[in-house]
């Protein structure tokens, strides 16, 4: 796997009870083959991975591997509290056809960099997948320091990091600073859709997107136009997508992303409990985006 271009995550549609319904996920799948990305990521924040029990974490790879056969790689999440436990994850996740993990450190007690290092360490060696490193302090409370990057980057295994985007006039910097102590080949990818484009044009190499997993297409016309070199047209696609991105930082890109789903028909799951779903007059707002936007 090369972690690099659109990694699309989609949401993890399931009923009350945590079963995940496999045939509206692999509709929603079927989008993100037909749009062309470049890798789907499953089981991610916005797949509520941190929701499911064992069991449907790999029945979810499990579907999701024989749809696609193969056709896109599938990064898998396998954040857990307990190191055994997300090292069995990701050995599930291999079982089942994962080509790569996504590993956040996921604790209720506050952790040191030594900690996520001899949990990253030990789950790179048990896992038997690539592993990308979920820098995701807004839910785990961990920041991934730039010397931490470092250091991990060079455990064997251990092959890329996701972190979110920082703005525009700092992303240079960062991505210079992380590629010089990062090992050679080592990946630095960027979430946080709306800020995401000024990243790639800074030379990130991946775009983990959550719009990408439901909206492929408009997100893969910004990455065609950044690979052309095309930065004001790359600029005036985002540019384009403000009003979606302004209710992602409205109500959370999860939550707008089930109602999304639900108003295109593709599943009428909900988010997991206690997450509700929008209603109201934020479901009005997401219905008038989209049909604005003529997203679908």
């Amino acid at each position: 796997m090369r972690f690099q271009g659109l990694s699309a995550f989609p949401i993890t549609p399931a009923d009350a009870q945590g079963r995940v319904d496999t045939a509206a996920l692999a509709r929603l799948l079927r989008r993100l083959v037909a749009a062309g990305v470049d890798s789907v990521g499953l089981l991610g924040s916005t797949g509520t991975y941190a929701y499911l029990d064992r069991a449907e974490r790999r029945r979810t790879v499990e579907a999701a591997a024989a749809e696609l056969r193969g056709a896109v790689p599938l990064l898998v999440s396998i954040g857990a509290l307990r190191t055994d436990d997300a090292v069995r994850l990701g050995q599930d996740a291999r079982a089942a056809g994962a080509d790569a993990v996504l590993l956040a450190p996921v604790s209720y007690t506050p952790l040191t960099e030594d900690e996520v290092f001899a949990h990253v360490q030990a789950v790179a060696a048990g896992a038997g997948l690539p592993v990308v490193l979920y820098n995701n302090p807004s839910t785990t409370h961990f920041t991934f320091s730039p010397g931490l990057i470092a250091r991990l980057s060079r455990v064997p295994g251990v092959a890329a990091v996701k972190n979110p985007a920082p703005d525009a006039d700092a992303v240079a910097a960062e991505l210079a600073a992380l590629r010089a102590g990062a090992a050679p080949g080592f990946s630095i990818g960027h979430s946080g859709d709306w800020k995401a484009t000024e990243a790639l044009l800074a030379g990130s190499e991946a775009w983990y997107s959550v719009v990408g997993g439901l909206f492929p297409e408009p997100a893969m016309r910004i990455l065609r136009a950044v690979r052309a070199g095309d930065a004001a047209e790359a600029r005036r696609l985002h540019r384009s997508l403000q009003p979606l991105w302004d209710l992602f930082i409205a109500h959370s890109s999860l939550r707008v992303m089930y109602a999304a789903a639900n108003l295109l028909g593709l599943t009428d799951a909900q988010p997991p409990r206690p997450i509700l779903p929008l209603a109201g007059t934020a479901r009005e707002q997401v219905a008038a985006v989209i049909g604005a936007l003529a997203l679908r």
